[in-house]
C-alpha cells in the first residue's frame, strides 16, 4: 500500500479547512502530480484517463441537451431535430454526445483489454477490477436508455425487444417488464423513466469512478511487467513525465473524436433511427448500438432448449437460456481474479496465454460482426462457436493455464528492463 502524505497549505484559510476536512491531501495522494508512478507505463495506460475525460464530456453535453429535450413520445423526435437545427451550437453538442458514447466505450473496452493482457485484475487489485466492471455495467444501462431517447424506429423497437427479454425470467419476468415500461407497452411512461435514469446514472458512474481511482491508489498502479514496484529507481513522479504522455494521448484521441463530430456526425448511428418511431412498422433488422453487439450475438446464439430429448419436457427454454448466457458473459468477469490461477500477471511472460488472449480478441471482433448480421446462413453457427469459445476461455483455458503453462522468468525490478531498453 502506498504511503499517505499530508498537505499543509501556506494559505491560513486553506490550512484551517484542511485540518478539518483533508480534501487536498486526498486529491494529492490519489491523483497528485508528485505521485510516484512506475517508470515503464506505456500508452495503453492512457485509456483510463481518456475514459474519465469522456465521462466528463458526456455529463456536460448531456446536461445541456436535457435543457432542450422533451421526453414525450409525440415530441421527442422533433425536439432532437430542433436541438440540431435551432439551438445555439446544437449542431455540435448533440453529435458530441451521440458519438461521445461510442468513444467512451472505445476507451473503456481498450482499458479492459489492457487489464486482461497485463493481469491488472490479480491480487491485490481485485476490488479495483470489480469496481471497473460496475462502471461498465452502469455504462451499458445508461447507453441503452440514452439510445431510446431520440424515439426513432430503432430506439422504439430496440427498447421493445431488449426489455421483453426480462419476460423470460420465471415468475417475476412479466412484472419486471411492466415496471420498466410503466404500462403494458413501450410508450410515454417508458420514455419518461428512461430519460430520468439516463440523466441520473452518469452521476452514479462518477461516484464509482472516484472509488475506482481510490482503490487504484490503495493497491498501487500496475505495470506492463506485472511485478511489484520497488521504490527509488522503479518510480518517477507522475508530473511532468506522464502528464506529457497523457496530453499526447488526449490530443490524438480527441483529434479522431473531432473528426467524427465535424465530418461524419451520423456515421455511428443506424439509418432507421432517423425515422420517427412507428409501432405499426417493424424495421427489417433490429440491432443495438455497436458496443452491445458482442453480447447481443451471445444472446441470439442460443436457439435450443434444455430438456429431455424426444419429449415435450423443457427445463430451460431457449429465450431464457440466451438471457442467462448474455448476463453470465459479463458477470463471469467478476470471478476472473480467481479463475486465472497463474502467479504471473503480465502476458509478456506467459507465451500460451498471450496467444489465447489474441484469439479472444479475434472472437470478440467476430461476435461484434455476428451481432450486426441477420440471424441466417452461417452467422448463427459462427455466433454459437464464438460464444462457446468466450466461456471456454474463462472457465476452462485460464484455470488450466495456471497449472500447466510454463512461464518465462520475471525480471528482478522494473528499472533493469527499462534501462536496458534505453541503452
Amino acid at each position: 500500500m502506498a504511503e499517505w502524505e499530508t498537505i499543509a497549505p501556506k494559505n491560513k484559510a486553506l490550512g484551517w479547512f484542511e485540518e478539518r476536512l483533508p480534501i487536498l491531501s486526498l486529491v494529492h495522494n490519489v491523483v497528485g502530480p508528485g505521485t510516484p508512478t512506475p517508470r515503464n507505463l506505456n500508452y495503453w495506460w492512457n485509456f483510463g484517463s481518456l475514459a474519465g475525460l469522456m465521462l466528463v464530456v458526456q455529463i456536460i453535453s448531456g446536461i445541456v441537451l436535457a435543457m432542450h429535450y422533451t421526453p414525450d413520445t409525440a415530441l421527442a423526435f422533433d425536439s432532437v431535430e430542433r436541438i440540431t437545427r435551432d439551438v445555439n451550437y446544437g449542431w455540435l453538442i448533440r453529435p458530441m454526445h451521440a458519438n461521445g458514447a461510442s468513444f467512451f466505450f472505445i476507451a473503456v473496452y481498450i482499458h479492459i483489454l489492457r487489464g486482461l493482457y497485463y493481469g491488472s485484475y490479480k491480487a491485490p487489485r481485485e476490488v479495483l477490477w470489480m469496481l471497473g466492471l460496475v462502471i461498465f455495467l452502469l455504462m451499458m444501462a445508461t447507453a441503452f436508455m440514452g439510445y431510446v431517447l431520440p424515439w426513432g424506429q430503432m430506439s422504439f423497437w430496440g427498447a421493445t425487444v431488449i426489455t421483453n427479454l426480462f419476460s423470460a425470467i420465471p415468475v417475476v419476468g412479466d412484472s419486471i417488464v411492466t415496471l420498466l415500461w410503466g404500462g403494458f407497452s413501450v410508450d410515454n411512461p417508458t420514455l419518461n423513466r428512461f430519460f430520468s435514469l439516463h440523466f441520473l446514472l452518469p452521476f452514479v458512474i462518477l461516484g464509482v469512478v472516484i472509488l475506482h481511482i481510490w482503490a487504484k491508489k490503495v493497491s498501487d498502479s500496475g505495470n506492463p511487467l506485472g511485478i511489484e514496484v520497488k521504490s527509488g529507481a522503479d518510480q518517477i513522479p507522475f508530473h511532468p513525465f506522464y502528464t506529457i504522455k497523457d496530453a499526447f494521448g488526449v490530443g490524438v484521441f480527441f483529434t479522431i473524436f473531432a473528426t467524427f463530430i465535424f465530418f461524419m456526425p451520423d456515421a455511428m448511428g443506424h439509418p432507421d433511427n432517423f425515422i420517427p418511431a412507428d409501432s405499426l412498422v417493424t424495421p427489417d433488422s433490429i440491432v443495438p448500438e455497436w458496443y452491445f453487439l458482442p453480447f447481443y450475438a451471445i444472446l441470439r446464439s442460443i436457439t435450443f432448449d434444455i430438456g429431455i430429448p424426444g419429449t415435450d419436457i423443457v427445463f430451460i427454454p431457449a429465450k431464457l437460456l440466451g438471457v442467462i448466457a448474455m448476463f453470465a458473459s459479463i458477470l463471469l468477469l467478476f470471478a476472473l481474479p480467481w479463475l486465472d490461477t497463474s502467479k504471473v500477471r503480465s502476458a509478456r511472460f506467459r507465451p500460451v496465454y498471450k496467444i489465447l488472449f489474441w484469439v479472444f480478441v479475434a472472437v470478440m471482433v467476430l461476435l461484434t460482426i455476428v451481432g450486426g448480421k441477420k440471424p441466417e446462413g452461417i452467422w448463427p453457427v459462427l455466433g454459437l462457436l464464438g460464444t462457446a469459445y468466450y466461456f471456454a476461455h474463462f472457465l476452462i483455458f485460464l484455470p488450466l493455464l495456471g497449472k500447466y503453462e510454463k512461464t518465462l522468468p520475471l525480471p528482478e525490478s522494473i528499472s533493469n528492463p527499462v534501462i536496458k531498453a534505453a541503452e
